[in-house]
């Protein structure tokens, strides 16, 4: 009677080392554009540096106390708070009421959905130049309609209490086109069934809207608001062509800040510092989604 032979540990692991082996330009990739340069930051934010950029004397957490007493950082975050609190949830109700329209099976809706959607394909760049006219003082449309109105004009983006609001308008207008997109196939991939039964029970729109839209699109909503979520808080490039985080730093969010401490001041201890605060703000708002938000998400 013969024994069956024990696998060895090289056949034992053999699903692992496959797996490790799909995975390693994945891992080479994140090791070199993410995992470094994020292990970088946190090891500059203990230290003064030159101007190169490198590590020069060790100051410990100094970086930090030096950033909770400057009323500058502190300006700083009331302004990407308010930022996000104007872009959030004002772009995701938007976008909803957007994909809501062009889901109806309507003659030439085509033609809306590729409209709604086309801010996606404008880069930030060109978006934001076309905003920059728009909010011209002399000749932009906003004022010419004011003027239109008899109603006083508006410095938009050189009004310290008009700045931000209006580069959160652009934004809005930015990332609309995104959240459509992603929402209308959300709402596509509901089963048609659901509505058929509805109505034949008699349901109203908005009942059906309530009971079953909302319920079957919530883990699209879920992830379309922890995206919007995280890009809100690193806004950079309609900042630096609007405003470059003017007039009174009304506009100098938290990114851009990192942008003009680390390149025009050359301090990339503080603005490392800022970076590994920045990242932990990400990170708490992000567990507190899934901690709070999954909850109300319906998976079929």
């Amino acid at each position: 009677m013969t024994t069956l032979e024990k696998p060895g540990i090289w056949r034992k692991t053999v699903n692992g080392r496959t797996a490790l082996l799909y995975l390693l330009p994945s891992i080479l990739l994140f090791s070199v554009f993410v995992f470094y340069p994020m292990f970088r930051t946190i090891y500059l934010s203990f230290f003064l540096t030159d101007q190169n950029g490198d590590a020069a004397i060790w100051v410990g957490f100094e970086n930090y106390t030096y950033l909770l007493e400057s009323t500058a950082f502190i300006n700083s975050m009331k302004a990407t708070g308010l930022f996000v609190l104007y872009t959030v949830p004002i772009g995701i109700v938007l976008a909803l009421f957007f994909a809501l329209l062009a889901s109806e099976k309507l003659k030439g809706i085509g033609f809306f959905r590729t409209v709604y959607s086309s801010t996606m394909g404008i880069s930030v760049a060109a978006s934001s130049v076309i905003w920059l006219f728009m909010f011209n003082p002399s000749m932009g449309m906003f004022n010419r309609m004011l003027s239109l109105l008899n109603l006083p004009q508006i410095q938009w983006l050189l009004d310290p209490e008009w700045a931000l609001l209006s580069v959160s308008i652009s934004t809005i207008w930015m990332n609309i086109g995104f959240s459509f997109l992603i929402l209308l196939g959300g709402l596509q991939n509901i089963d048609e069934h659901l509505y058929e039964s509805s109505r034949i029970d008699g349901a109203g729109y908005f009942y059906r809207l309530r009971r079953i839209t909302l319920p079957m699109l919530s883990p699209t909503l879920f992830f379309i608001i922890t995206i919007s979520l995280i890009n809100a808080f690193q806004s950079f490039g309609q900042i630096d062509i609007l405003t470059q985080g003017g007039p009174s730093a009304s506009t100098n969010l938290i990114v851009y800040s990192i942008y003009r401490e680390a390149f025009i001041n050359y301090q990339f201890g503080t603005a490392s510092a800022q970076a590994v605060t920045l990242f932990i703000i990400i990170l708490i708002v992000t567990i507190l989604q899934f901690k709070l938000g999954e909850r109300r998400v319906h998976y079929q």
